[in-house]
Protein backbone atom coordinates (compact mmCIF):
# COMPACT_ATOMS: atom_id res chain seq x y z
CA UNK A 1 0.00 0.00 0.00
CA UNK A 2 1.38 3.44 -0.96
CA UNK A 3 1.87 4.81 2.97
CA UNK A 4 5.42 5.60 4.47
CA UNK A 5 4.81 5.56 7.69
CA UNK A 6 4.17 2.44 8.33
CA UNK A 7 6.26 -0.40 8.52
CA UNK A 8 5.41 -3.74 6.07
CA UNK A 9 2.13 -2.75 4.70
CA UNK A 10 0.29 -4.66 2.28
CA UNK A 11 -3.24 -5.94 1.27
CA UNK A 12 -4.21 -9.48 0.79
CA UNK A 13 -6.23 -8.87 -2.12
CA UNK A 14 -5.19 -10.19 -5.54
CA UNK A 15 -4.11 -13.63 -3.76
CA UNK A 16 -5.57 -16.48 -5.68
CA UNK A 17 -7.99 -18.46 -3.75
CA UNK A 18 -10.44 -21.32 -3.54
CA UNK A 19 -11.86 -22.56 -7.05
CA UNK A 20 -9.06 -19.92 -8.60
CA UNK A 21 -11.21 -17.15 -6.35
CA UNK A 22 -9.09 -14.05 -5.68
CA UNK A 23 -9.18 -12.13 -2.22
CA UNK A 24 -11.16 -9.15 -2.39
CA UNK A 25 -9.23 -6.09 -2.43
CA UNK A 26 -9.87 -3.32 0.87
CA UNK A 27 -10.70 -6.37 3.00
CA UNK A 28 -7.34 -7.93 4.60
CA UNK A 29 -4.48 -5.58 5.32
CA UNK A 30 -1.30 -6.95 7.21
CA UNK A 31 0.83 -4.84 8.47
CA UNK A 32 3.79 -3.70 11.18
CA UNK A 33 3.71 -1.21 13.92
CA UNK A 34 1.19 1.53 13.24
CA UNK A 35 2.87 3.88 16.39
CA UNK A 36 4.60 6.18 14.04
CA UNK A 37 1.80 7.02 10.93
CA UNK A 38 1.49 9.73 9.75
CA UNK A 39 -1.91 12.01 9.79
CA UNK A 40 -1.56 11.38 6.07
CA UNK A 41 -1.59 7.62 6.13
CA UNK A 42 -4.27 7.77 8.59
CA UNK A 43 -6.58 9.85 5.98
CA UNK A 44 -5.30 7.03 3.61
CA UNK A 45 -6.81 4.03 5.37
CA UNK A 46 -10.01 5.87 6.58
CA UNK A 47 -10.32 6.70 2.60
CA UNK A 48 -9.30 2.88 1.63
CA UNK A 49 -12.32 1.24 3.94
CA UNK A 50 -10.24 0.74 7.94
CA UNK A 51 -12.82 -0.52 9.96
CA UNK A 52 -11.21 -2.45 12.73
CA UNK A 53 -7.42 -2.87 13.69
CA UNK A 54 -6.24 -5.96 15.56
CA UNK A 55 -3.21 -6.02 17.60
CA UNK A 56 -1.46 -8.71 18.20
CA UNK A 57 1.85 -7.16 20.26
CA UNK A 58 1.90 -8.15 23.80
CA UNK A 59 0.58 -5.73 26.60
CA UNK A 60 3.05 -4.11 27.30
CA UNK A 61 4.22 -2.89 23.90
CA UNK A 62 0.56 -1.81 23.03
CA UNK A 63 0.97 0.30 26.64
CA UNK A 64 4.43 1.61 25.44
CA UNK A 65 4.10 2.12 21.95
CA UNK A 66 -0.15 2.49 21.16
CA UNK A 67 -2.26 2.06 17.94
CA UNK A 68 -4.04 5.14 16.70
CA UNK A 69 -7.17 6.38 17.63
CA UNK A 70 -9.03 6.72 15.15
CA UNK A 71 -12.50 7.87 14.14
CA UNK A 72 -15.04 5.37 12.97
CA UNK A 73 -12.12 1.80 13.64
CA UNK A 74 -12.35 -0.32 16.34
CA UNK A 75 -9.26 -1.13 18.06
CA UNK A 76 -8.97 -4.59 19.39
CA UNK A 77 -5.72 -6.06 21.16
CA UNK A 78 -5.16 -9.95 20.92
CA UNK A 79 -1.93 -10.84 22.03
CA UNK A 80 -0.83 -13.96 20.05
CA UNK A 81 2.12 -14.73 22.47
CA UNK A 82 1.23 -14.54 26.34
CA UNK A 83 4.91 -13.32 26.59
CA UNK A 84 5.67 -9.84 27.09
CA UNK A 85 7.42 -7.84 24.34
CA UNK A 86 8.96 -8.84 21.30
CA UNK A 87 11.78 -10.38 19.44
CA UNK A 88 15.16 -8.25 19.73
CA UNK A 89 13.37 -5.59 21.30
CA UNK A 90 14.73 -4.04 24.44
CA UNK A 91 13.50 -6.72 26.69
CA UNK A 92 14.96 -9.63 24.90
CA UNK A 93 18.06 -8.24 24.27
CA UNK A 94 18.52 -7.47 27.75
CA UNK A 95 17.57 -11.35 28.65
CA UNK A 96 19.68 -12.49 25.68
CA UNK A 97 22.37 -9.88 25.63
CA UNK A 98 25.16 -12.78 26.27
CA UNK A 99 23.97 -14.92 24.03
CA UNK A 100 23.28 -12.95 20.85
CA UNK A 101 26.71 -12.10 21.44
CA UNK A 102 28.56 -14.87 21.86
CA UNK A 103 26.25 -17.82 19.93
CA UNK A 104 25.83 -16.89 16.15
CA UNK A 105 23.06 -19.36 16.23
CA UNK A 106 21.39 -18.18 19.77
CA UNK A 107 18.35 -15.97 17.90
CA UNK A 108 17.64 -18.45 14.75
CA UNK A 109 17.22 -21.29 17.57
CA UNK A 110 14.97 -19.03 19.72
CA UNK A 111 12.99 -18.11 16.82
CA UNK A 112 12.31 -21.50 15.81
CA UNK A 113 11.25 -22.26 19.65
CA UNK A 114 8.69 -19.32 19.52
CA UNK A 115 7.24 -20.42 16.00
CA UNK A 116 6.57 -23.76 17.43
CA UNK A 117 5.54 -22.38 20.79
CA UNK A 118 2.75 -20.24 18.64
CA UNK A 119 1.75 -23.82 17.27
CA UNK A 120 1.22 -25.71 20.61
CA UNK A 121 0.21 -23.23 23.38
CA UNK A 122 -3.06 -22.78 24.02
CA UNK A 123 -2.94 -18.86 24.21
CA UNK A 124 -1.90 -18.65 20.64
CA UNK A 125 -4.38 -21.08 19.73
CA UNK A 126 -7.05 -19.37 21.08
CA UNK A 127 -5.62 -15.83 19.63
CA UNK A 128 -5.82 -17.33 15.98
CA UNK A 129 -9.17 -18.29 17.04
CA UNK A 130 -10.51 -14.76 17.97
CA UNK A 131 -8.97 -12.71 14.91
CA UNK A 132 -10.66 -15.60 12.95
CA UNK A 133 -14.23 -15.03 14.54
CA UNK A 134 -13.89 -10.99 14.03
CA UNK A 135 -13.04 -11.55 10.46
CA UNK A 136 -16.33 -13.79 10.46
CA UNK A 137 -18.24 -11.03 11.85
CA UNK A 138 -16.73 -8.14 9.48
CA UNK A 139 -19.19 -7.94 6.41
CA UNK A 140 -17.79 -5.16 5.01
CA UNK A 141 -14.97 -2.54 5.15
CA UNK A 142 -11.05 -3.53 5.82
CA UNK A 143 -9.71 -5.15 8.96
CA UNK A 144 -5.70 -4.53 9.67
CA UNK A 145 -4.02 -7.01 11.83
CA UNK A 146 -0.32 -6.26 12.40
CA UNK A 147 2.59 -6.78 15.13
CA UNK A 148 5.94 -4.99 15.71
CA UNK A 149 7.74 -5.84 12.10
CA UNK A 150 4.85 -7.17 10.50
CA UNK A 151 6.13 -10.44 9.61
CA UNK A 152 6.08 -13.18 12.56
CA UNK A 153 3.31 -13.32 14.51
CA UNK A 154 1.18 -11.61 11.54
CA UNK A 155 3.00 -13.45 9.69
CA UNK A 156 1.49 -16.68 11.41
CA UNK A 157 -1.93 -15.80 11.38
CA UNK A 158 -1.79 -14.96 7.95
CA UNK A 159 -0.45 -18.36 7.13
CA UNK A 160 -4.17 -19.80 9.03
CA UNK A 161 -6.19 -16.99 7.38
CA UNK A 162 -4.76 -17.95 3.78
CA UNK A 163 -4.99 -21.28 4.21
CA UNK A 164 -8.51 -21.06 4.95
CA UNK A 165 -9.51 -19.23 2.30
CA UNK A 166 -7.26 -21.96 -0.67
CA UNK A 167 -4.56 -20.06 -1.12
CA UNK A 168 -1.93 -22.98 -1.30
CA UNK A 169 1.10 -23.59 0.67
CA UNK A 170 3.85 -22.52 -2.00
CA UNK A 171 1.96 -18.97 -2.37
CA UNK A 172 1.76 -18.53 1.05
CA UNK A 173 5.06 -19.13 2.04
CA UNK A 174 6.17 -16.71 -0.60
CA UNK A 175 3.70 -14.19 1.03
CA UNK A 176 5.12 -14.49 4.34
CA UNK A 177 9.38 -14.53 2.80
CA UNK A 178 8.15 -10.84 1.19
CA UNK A 179 8.71 -8.92 3.92
CA UNK A 180 12.79 -9.69 3.75
CA UNK A 181 12.71 -7.16 0.91
CA UNK A 182 9.51 -4.69 1.75
CA UNK A 183 11.83 -4.25 5.02
CA UNK A 184 15.05 -4.16 3.63
CA UNK A 185 15.66 -0.10 4.39
CA UNK A 186 14.20 -0.91 8.12
CA UNK A 187 16.56 -3.83 8.29
CA UNK A 188 19.98 -1.69 7.42
CA UNK A 189 19.30 1.20 9.07
CA UNK A 190 18.71 -0.75 12.17
CA UNK A 191 22.24 -2.89 11.36
CA UNK A 192 23.52 1.13 11.15
CA UNK A 193 22.26 1.40 14.67
CA UNK A 194 23.91 -1.75 15.94
CA UNK A 195 27.34 -1.00 14.22
CA UNK A 196 27.72 2.57 15.30
CA UNK A 197 26.90 1.64 18.89
CA UNK A 198 29.57 -0.44 18.70
CA UNK A 199 28.21 -4.12 18.47
CA UNK A 200 30.19 -7.30 17.35
CA UNK A 201 29.12 -8.83 14.17
CA UNK A 202 27.67 -11.88 16.09
CA UNK A 203 25.63 -9.53 17.88
CA UNK A 204 24.46 -8.17 14.62
CA UNK A 205 23.98 -11.71 12.80
CA UNK A 206 21.57 -12.47 15.47
CA UNK A 207 19.76 -9.13 15.50
CA UNK A 208 19.30 -9.80 11.21
CA UNK A 209 17.75 -13.11 11.98
CA UNK A 210 15.40 -11.52 14.63
CA UNK A 211 14.76 -9.17 11.73
CA UNK A 212 14.01 -12.00 9.13
CA UNK A 213 11.54 -14.22 7.76
CA UNK A 214 13.01 -17.42 6.91
CA UNK A 215 11.97 -20.68 4.96
CA UNK A 216 13.50 -22.33 8.19
CA UNK A 217 10.60 -20.77 10.36
CA UNK A 218 7.77 -21.51 7.96
CA UNK A 219 8.43 -25.01 7.90
CA UNK A 220 8.71 -25.33 12.12
CA UNK A 221 5.52 -24.16 11.74
CA UNK A 222 4.55 -27.41 9.11
CA UNK A 223 6.61 -29.38 10.80
CA UNK A 224 5.14 -28.94 14.43
CA UNK A 225 1.99 -29.53 13.01
CA UNK A 226 2.50 -32.56 11.36
CA UNK A 227 4.10 -34.21 14.01
CA UNK A 228 1.67 -32.67 16.54
CA UNK A 229 -1.65 -32.77 15.08
CA UNK A 230 -1.82 -34.89 12.58
CA UNK A 231 -2.02 -32.43 9.74
CA UNK A 232 -3.22 -28.49 8.64
CA UNK A 233 -6.65 -29.62 8.26
CA UNK A 234 -6.85 -31.61 11.52
CA UNK A 235 -4.95 -28.56 13.46
CA UNK A 236 -7.72 -26.35 12.35
CA UNK A 237 -10.29 -28.38 12.34
CA UNK A 238 -9.62 -30.04 15.91
CA UNK A 239 -7.60 -27.40 17.85
CA UNK A 240 -8.50 -23.60 16.04
CA UNK A 241 -12.27 -24.89 15.61
CA UNK A 242 -12.59 -24.23 12.44
CA UNK A 243 -15.55 -25.27 11.11
CA UNK A 244 -16.85 -26.43 7.43
CA UNK A 245 -19.71 -23.14 8.68
CA UNK A 246 -17.06 -20.68 9.37
CA UNK A 247 -14.55 -22.00 6.45
CA UNK A 248 -17.64 -21.12 4.03
CA UNK A 249 -18.11 -17.44 5.70
CA UNK A 250 -14.92 -16.48 5.73
CA UNK A 251 -14.65 -17.82 1.73
CA UNK A 252 -18.08 -15.69 1.17
CA UNK A 253 -16.96 -12.31 2.73
CA UNK A 254 -13.54 -12.25 1.65
CA UNK A 255 -13.38 -14.18 -2.06
CA UNK A 256 -14.15 -12.58 -5.19
CA UNK A 257 -17.25 -14.22 -7.20
CA UNK A 258 -16.89 -17.13 -9.03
Amino acid sequence: MPVNSILNPRDLGGITGLDGRKIKTHRLLRTGTLTHISNDDIQFLKNYGLTTIIDLRSKTESKEHPDPQIEGVENISLPLSDEEGTLGGSQDLSREGELYHHDPHAAFKMMCTHYRDHVIKKHDQNTVRQVLKILANNEKGATLFHCTEGKDRTGFVTLFLLYILGVDLETIRQDYLISNSVLTSYRTARDKKFETAGENLIFRSNMRILSSASDSFFDTVLLTIEEQYQNMDAYLRNVVNVTPKLRDRLCELYLEEK
